[in-house]
């Protein structure tokens, strides 16, 4: 791992995050609804901190209630337009069962791929950079 331990998390309504030395942003899930207004903030936040340029995301999953259709349309849009790839970290079966929620009809806009090994996963992201 690089030096990423000195660099502060930036904080979000929905997720805190870290862009590492090397490009990857991380993302700490936090276990609130999502909603149309909540994402659209948070898309903000990760223009921001990307300073608008799409990077690849490593995602610490936690539980969290499912948003509304709506919301789960919105925030499959928004993916392409601030991510490149993204990897999603969590015990087994809750990456797949956000799979399933989110991209029920239609495949994902970008490439997502979920893993229980952090490491495995940001390998897996560094083809993305």
């Amino acid at each position: 791992m690089e030096n990423d331990s000195d660099k502060q998390l930036i904080e979000g309504e929905i997720a805190d995050y870290l862009l590492t030395d090397d490009g990857i942003l991380i993302s700490y899930s936090k276990s609130i609804l999502r909603t149309v207004e909540n994402i659209s903030a948070n898309v903000e936040l990760v223009k921001k901190i990307t300073g608008n340029k799409k990077v690849p995301l490593l995602i610490y999953l936690k539980n969290s209630p499912v948003p509304d259709k709506e919301t789960r349309k919105f925030s499959t849009e928004q993916l392409p337009q601030i991510y490149t790839a993204m990897a999603m970290v969590s015990k087994p079966g809750l990456a797949q069962l956000i799979m399933k929620i989110l991209f029920k009809f239609q495949t994902p806009p970008i490439p997502i791929k979920s893993f229980t090994d952090d490491e495995k996963a940001r390998e897996w992201l560094k083809r993305f950079l």
